[in-house]
C-alpha cells in the first residue's frame, strides 16, 4: 500500500465548520481547501444501503425524523440535509457512500467511521470498498472496536484505527489490547499527551487526534509528531502547514 501524506489534513465530516457535515458540498469544500482526506460517518438503512450520516437518527442534521436503520434509502433521500446549516445549502441530501466515491476525486483519502448497531454494515462496506477499488485509499475507524475487528477479518489488508475518548494511562498498551494489526489511533486531542504521541509514532502507529480546530492546538500537536489532524477547518490547517514549511 502507498503511504499516506504526513502530516495529513483530515477534514472532519468534510469541512464541517463551514458547510453542513457529511454532505457532498462539505466534502468538496474540504478538498478545495487542501485536505488530503475527508472523515465521514456511515450507517446502514433498512434496505441495506450505506448512507453517510453521523447520528443513528435524522433529527439533528436533516428535515426528517426517525432511525436510519428503520428507513429505506428512498425515504431518507426525501429530506433536506443542508438547510439546517444555511439556506445556501438547501437541497443537499444525505449521500450514500457510493455517491461520495463517485463525486470526490479518487485521490482524496477517505477515513470511514463505522457507526450504528447493524451487524450487516461491515459486510456491505467490504463489498463496496472492493467494488470501487478503494481498499488502498481508505482507512477505517470506529468507537465500536468489534466492528473494526470484524471488517479486518473480511479484508485483512485494510487500514484500521481505534477511535476513543478515554484518558488511558498508556496509549500503546491500549492499542495492543485490540489483538489485531492496527494502523492508527484516533484519540480526542485533549486526552493524549505530547509524549504519548511521540511514543506511539515511534512504535509504528499513526496518530490522528480529533477534533482540532484552533491553530495553536494544531501547531502543538504537529510539533509533537502527530501523523495528521482531524479538523472542522481543513483550510486553517492547510494555511498553517504552508507557513510552517
Amino acid at each position: 500500500m502507498q503511504p499516506f501524506p504526513n502530516p495529513m489534513i483530515i477534514g472532519h465530516r468534510g469541512a464541517a465548520g463551514e458547510a453542513p457535515e457529511n454532505t457532498i458540498s462539505s466534502f468538496l469544500l474540504a478538498a478545495q481547501q487542501g485536505a488530503h482526506a475527508i472523515e465521514l460517518d456511515v450507517n446502514l438503512t433498512c434496505d441495506g444501503e450505506i448512507v453517510v450520516i453521523h447520528d443513528e437518527t435524522l433529527e439533528r442534521t436533516t428535515s426528517g425524523k426517525g432511525h436510519v436503520n428503520e428507513l429505506t434509502l428512498k425515504e431518507i433521500k426525501q429530506y433536506d440535509a443542508g438547510l439546517w446549516f444555511h439556506e445556501r445549502f438547501e437541497g443537499e441530501t444525505v449521500p450514500t457512500l457510493e455517491e461520495v466515491f463517485e463525486r470526490v476525486s479518487s485521490d482524496l483519502i477517505v477515513n470511514i467511521e463505522l457507526k450504528g448497531k447493524s451487524e450487516k454494515l461491515e459486510i456491505r462496506l467490504a463489498e463496496i470498498l472492493q467494488l470501487w477499488d478503494r481498499v488502498d485509499t481508505v482507512f477505517l475507524s470506529s468507537f465500536r472496536h468489534k466492528k473494526l475487528a470484524k471488517i479486518k477479518r473480511l479484508i485483512p489488508e485494510i487500514r484500521i484505527g481505534l477511535g476513543y475518548r478515554a484518558d488511558v494511562v498508556n496509549h500503546l498498551a491500549f492499542a495492543q489490547t485490540f489483538g489485531q494489526e492496527l494502523y492508527s489511533l484516533h484519540p480526542h486531542y485533549k486526552l493524549i499527551g505530547l509524549n504519548d504521541i511521540q511514543y506511539a509514532v515511534q512504535n509504528a502507529l499513526h496518530v490522528y487526534p480529533y477534533t482540532v480546530n484552533e491553530t495553536e492546538d494544531m501547531l502543538m500537536l504537529l510539533k509533537a509528531g502527530a501523523s495528521g489532524l482531524i479538523t472542522d477547518y481543513p483550510g486553517r490547517m492547510h494555511a498553517l502547514l504552508q507557513r510552517w514549511a
